[in-house]
């Protein structure tokens, strides 16, 4: 199975000063199809080659794993956040606020620890054990690819705390980047994915034209533009 970049909800200008154009252009544009490249590199020739991106980020290891892993963590990523203003389900929320006492503390811990960890990884609302609607909320933090899913775990929400994700618009400050980003967490995603026993294939968003172009430079030393093969296909 070949993976393509995935289409995103909302055009890369929907976040404005928060995420810039510029921002998506690398860390989608280029971070992001450099690991399905490198997956669909890696998998030729191998028993990997028509398996889903969930089996090969449960099963497969070294250079394949890190290049899947981060290929479905950013797929995740991306529909884990939305430029609107959304709230949690009813469900979610009880579950939310028995667990960490209020949205407001809620956000609070999830802002922290993706602050505290250390070097590149992934913070993650899951559910301790995938396949159990009663297990637990918890946040935890990966480093580098590590996947949730790889620890039997059920993800609900993930915020990408690699440098990429954030230095082009907030430099350093992954805190400030953090609490903003916890703002505009896609709550109706998160709602899905709490109401479900077992997450949908994210390597099936992934193999269809995104329709994105990378950016590119049109003379030496001439500004950088941002090409869309239709504004309505992203």
């Amino acid at each position: 199975m070949k993976f393509q970049l995935p289409k995103l909800d909302y055009q890369p200008s929907a976040f404005g000063s928060f995420l810039s154009v510029e921002s998506f252009t690398y860390h989608y544009g280029k971070h992001h199809q450099a690991y399905i490249d490198q997956t669909n590199k890696v998998i030729q020739s191998t028993p990997f080659e028509s398996a889903s991106l969930e089996t090969i980020v449960k099963e497969s290891k070294d250079k394949l794993y890190n290049q899947s892993a981060q290929a479905w963590n950013h797929t995740f990523y991306w529909k884990s956040m939305t430029p609107q203003k959304e709230t949690p389900s009813r469900e979610l929320e009880t579950a939310i606020t028995s667990r960490f006492g209020t949205m407001d503390l809620f956000a609070k811990e999830f802002v922290e620890k993706g602050v505290s960890q250390f070097g590149s990884g992934w913070v993650w609302l899951v559910q301790k054990e995938m396949g159990d609607l009663s297990s637990p909320l918890e946040i935890v933090s990966t480093s580098n690819a590590e996947n949730p899913i790889r620890m039997g775990m059920k993800p609900i929400l993930a915020c990408d705390v690699w440098e990429h994700a954030y230095y082009i618009d907030h430099r350093n400050a992954r805190e400030a980047f953090l609490k903003e980003w916890v703002t505009k967490a896609a709550w109706q995603f998160a709602s899905a994915n709490f109401s479900l026993a077992t997450l949908p294939e994210m390597g099936a968003t992934m193999v269809h034209d995104s329709g994105w172009e990378p950016l590119r430079t049109e003379s030496e030393g001439a500004s950088k533009t941002l090409n869309l093969k239709s504004q309505n296909s992203i």
